[in-house]
């Protein structure tokens, strides 16, 4: 079962690319970021500054995963060819 808390605490201080996907496994985002970490815990706290768009997207979010890279330039790569290749 999926801790999002622990997951959360899982994440490490490193640049890499994310993949949000909802309770039928479907990908519905994908990102890069250059702390995972950080870029990821914004999308769980509370905000008025999110976007209605990113307001809906986190509520369809079940669970994610990660992929840790050695830049930031590999992370937006790997964010674009993710892209490419499932559409989200």
């Amino acid at each position: 079962m999926f801790n999002l808390e622990e997951e959360l605490k899982r994440l490490p201080d490193k640049p890499g690319v994310y993949i949000m996907k909802d309770k039928s496994d479907n990908i519905i985002y994908v990102g890069k970021a250059v702390v995972l970490k950080n870029r990821v815990k914004q999308y769980f706290q509370s905000s008025r500054n999110h976007t209605i768009k990113i307001k809906h997207m986190t509520q369809n979010i079940d669970h994610f995963e990660y992929i840790v890279t050695d830049s930031e330039v590999e992370a937006l790569v790997l964010e674009c060819n993710l892209i490419k290749e499932h559409r989200p």
